[in-house]
């Protein structure tokens, strides 16, 4: 990060201070326990990392364009549990469907990407279309999404235990890797890959991506000079919503279970990637570049001080100043400008 011109250094340091905070931490983690360097952990690192980046990436263009989804989280953990209980191994006992064959992985996955989508548009319609206040519309969705995956998940014979058992296949889909040479790449990073591409595509290249940034820096403007921001908001949660769709399909396979708390607090984590990696809540501000660097940092460190043994209650209290921090920066930013 190069010193911008005619910009005072404690300037610079305030605004880029949380991106500081982290790579301190990041030092002091790799002090206590240098063997955190290795090729092993970052591998484990970029695998967990890879479906927070797909959710970072759904909510970021909301984000972007000055909204906020607190049902990610939520979402997410809907699709893990119907795409978890519909491919359970055929031979595992406590099958929650034990007279469904075998369906190939890709049926589940559009379905729960359709019915996340579904919910998403149904957020983006009260917040487009209501005038709801994203914060109010979403959180009211997250309860509601919660309902529905206890529900389902607490269904007879078996009740509420975890979904497990899953079929081989789905569980290789996110836990194999492809060999080249002497190097091992986790399918997960793939997914991720392309799914950045994608994202990355629209945001940059499209008549959509240019409308979304103007919803998000200027509504009024944006208006006047003829979007439509209803159609454009709608297609921002929309677009999130296949992405936690898909996230939490891969999540599923990845962990090998599911539950009703699947994805429980996935929201924060994904929120606050964003805002590290330099989008705005005040809207029409974020690369995809920013939402990539500021979900590995974030990785890192939560990793990093699990791998060191910190008690995982004193994590929550460190991820909540993180945001805090972050937001604070953030607002100080906007003020300034």
């Amino acid at each position: 990060m190069a010193l911008p011109k005619g910009k005072k250094f404690v300037d610079y340091i305030v605004d880029n201070a949380i991106i500081f905070v982290l790579l301190i931490l990041l030092v002091v983690i790799i002090v206590v326990e240098p063997s955190f360097i290795s090729i092993r952990n970052f591998r484990n690192i970029l695998s967990q990392a890879s479906t927070r980046l797909i959710f970072a990436l759904g909510v970021g263009g909301i984000i972007i364009a000055k909204g906020t989804d607190l049902s990610l989280g939520r979402q997410v953990g809907l699709a893990a549990v119907i795409s978890a209980s519909l491919l359970q191994g055929v031979d595992y006992t406590y099958r929650m469907y034990p007279d469904l064959p075998e369906l190939p992985i890709i049926v589940p996955i559009i379905l729960v990407m359709l019915i996340t989508t579904l919910f998403s548009a149904i957020n983006g319609f009260v917040i487009a279309k209501l005038k709801v206040d994203p914060f109010v519309a979403t959180l009211g969705m997250m309860i509601i999404v919660y309902g529905v995956t206890s529900i389902y998940f607490d269904r007879p014979p078996y009740g509420a235990q975890p979904i497990g058992g899953l079929s081989p296949k789905f569980a290789n889909f996110a836990q194999g890797s492809v060999n080249i040479g002497t190097f091992s790449i986790p399918y997960l990073i793939i997914y991720a890959a392309l799914v950045t591409t994608l994202i990355f595509v629209l945001w940059n290249k499209t008549k959509f991506g240019k409308n979304m940034y103007a919803i998000g820096g200027n509504i009024d403007a944006a208006i006047v000079s003829g979007v439509n921001v209803f159609r454009n908001l709608m297609f921002v949660y929309m677009l999130a919503g296949m992405l936690y769709g898909l996230g939490g399909a891969l999540e599923a396979a990845r962990i090998g279970s599911a539950t009703n708390n699947t994805g429980n607090g996935y929201e924060l984590d994904a929120i606050s990637a964003c805002i590290v990696g330099g989008l705005s809540f005040n809207g029409g501000i974020g690369t995809v570049g920013g939402i990539i660097f500021g979900t590995l940092i974030f990785q890192v460190i939560a990793y990093g001080l699990s791998f060191i043994g910190v008690n995982p209650y004193l994590q929550y209290i460190i991820k909540g100043l993180i945001i805090v921090i972050a937001v604070a920066i953030d607002s100080a930013k906007y003020r300034k400008k």
